[in-house]
């Protein structure tokens, strides 16, 4: 291997790297198998499939920050369409009026502060933005210009034009774009999820889009998913969906491979490794 390992039957491994995103009784019935395990390397940033396995026994990490770059890049795209209407005109069979604002000196607000956050405010420079973020737990972020904590979100809804959803799934953050937070939102906002579906309550979106309650969504995520093809979000002229593309195995799977290659060295050097699991917060 790349990162100096050697493959071995898994009865015998001292580590584990698990392909599969969602398969969890599968690693279970693997780590039965491996009682000598001191590593498991899971594929994705999210691991809500697996957070019920992670234990102190054994050191546990994930993809956490590997695709942030092509991610961040997809809500940037989202973004950049929901305000220039690119979602009704890229619906239209003839000439339309001219719609849209700019995100040019535009107030976006990112919730979450990993690397996808780290990234889209990386991109975000050159449009001059006003940037809150909001994250478990606050701190000062490069390129950010407030950072609130994660009980504050309802403060960084009103005035946003862009809300951009990048953060982990857990039972905190499960459900955590209702009604109520729609409500909060500027009536030309657009809502951004990179993230997890579950994030937001699709009843709820359904309805504030057809109200006209926002400006739109952008969605590479959905509840579910995929979206059947009978969903009303399909036919809403304010909504934009792609199907959970912000990673796409011709970007992440060399960028994986890469974050094995160097994790397996780590752990063959005895350092620390990239992308840790805390079992705690779940991601």
């Amino acid at each position: 291997m790349a990162g100096g390992g050697v493959v071995v039957p898994i009865a015998k491994a001292d580590a584990l790297v698990w392909g599969s995103p969602d398969e969890a009784d599968a690693l279970e019935r693997a780590l039965d198998e491996a009682p000598e395990l001191r590593w498991v390397q899971l594929p994705y940033a999210g691991v809500e499939n697996y957070v019920h396995l992670v234990d102190d026994r054994r050191q546990w990490t994930c993809g956490k920050g590997v695709y942030a770059e092509p991610v961040a890049e997809l809500a940037l795209g989202l973004a950049l369409a929901g305000l220039r209407g690119l979602a009704a005109y890229g619906r239209a069979k003839s000439w339309q009026e001219p719609v849209g604002v700019n995100l040019l000196g535009a107030n976006v607000t990112i919730v979450g502060g990993g690397g996808i956050a780290e990234a889209l405010l990386r991109l975000l420079r050159p449009f001059d933005a006003h940037v809150t973020v909001v994250r478990n737990r606050a701190r000062a972020m490069d390129g950010a210009d407030s950072v609130l904590e994660a009980d504050r979100l309802t403060d960084a809804l009103p005035n946003a034009d862009v809300v951009v959803l990048a953060l982990a799934l857990t039972p905190d953050s499960d459900g955590l774009i209702s009604m109520s937070e729609l409500e909060l939102m500027e009536k030309h906002a657009w809502l951004v999820n990179v993230a997890r579906g579950r994030h937001v309550i699709t009843d709820d979106l359904v309805v504030a889009l057809r109200d006209s309650l926002i400006g739109g969504a952008a969605l590479d995520v959905t509840d579910p998913e995929p979206l059947p093809d009978e969903h009303p979000l399909w036919s809403m002229p304010n909504c934009i969906i792609t199907p959970h593309v912000g990673n796409t195995p011709d970007m992440g799977v060399p960028l994986l491979a890469e974050r094995i290659a160097a994790n397996v060295k780590r752990f063959g050097q005895g350092e620390e490794l990239i992308g840790p699991v805390d079992a705690e917060l779940g991601y």
